[in-house]
């Protein structure tokens, strides 16, 4: 009997694509959406046995709130996260929210169809290997430092740390603009870009994040950092 499910995925094309596959293989497939943020919302209206949430960002902050919402209103529905490896504290987030599993994105969709059927049953679906560093990481937390400033600044590149400190220091458009030498339409391209990378919905809640993790003092140890330029 195949699984009632809802897939869900930052990229339409993906989950209508994952949805496709899977309604091949004899599965119900109630609803295909994007993007993850409106998951809970979806999986609460539709009430299916799992939901497939696709994420390319398994790592950043508040990824997995639509986990933690799916269940507490519905608990009886099993979640299969579909993303790249992430750190073992990524994944130790992803099963504290209350997911089942964990499938690595590369998988076969065989694979795939096999954690749906396992977390259905109310069983654990995912690696042993990616299981083993989540355990790791929930019991033993103080076993790596806590550097969230580090993990931000790795996302984003030398062009879009300086429009992050141009935000922080409180620059409109305009004003990134000139100061790095590059069209408005750039800036304001760059600007959603950081927003973005760093999971926020405003220029407010990025700078307070930088301040939070600390993320500016590691990436601008002079006034504009290194190897920072506005070309």
């Amino acid at each position: 009997m195949g699984v009632r499910l809802v897939v869900v995925d930052d990229h339409r094309l993906l989950a209508e694509a994952l949805a496709s596959a899977l309604k091949l293989r004899g599965h119900r497939v109630l609803a295909a959406a994007a993007p993850v943020a409106g998951a809970a919302e979806l999986v609460v209206g539709r009430a299916p046995e799992v939901c497939l949430l696709g994420t390319a960002t398994p790592d950043l902050p508040g990824v997995f709130d639509p986990v933690v919402r799916i269940k507490r209103e519905r608990p009886q529905v099993a979640v299969v996260v579909l993303g790249p490896v992430p750190s073992p504290r990524g994944i130790a987030a992803a099963f504290a929210a209350g997911a089942s599993g964990y499938v690595r994105h590369d998988e076969r969709i065989e694979g795939v169809e096999r954690a749906l059927v396992k977390a259905r049953a109310g069983e654990s679906a995912v690696a042993p290997q990616l299981l083993r560093s989540a355990f790791e990481e929930l019991l033993n937390p103080s076993a790596q430092p806590d550097d969230e400033g580090q993990r931000l600044l790795r996302l984003l590149t030398q062009r879009e740390v300086e429009v992050l400190v141009r935000v922080a220091e409180g620059e409109d458009t305009r004003l990134i603009a000139a100061g790095m030498g590059i069209a408005s339409s750039t800036a304001r391209t760059h600007v959603q870009r950081v927003l973005m990378k760093l999971g926020v919905g405003s220029r407010l809640e990025a700078a307070a994040l930088a301040a939070r993790t600390g993320l500016l003092d590691r990436a601008l140890p002079g006034p504009r950092g290194p190897g920072v330029t506005g070309a």
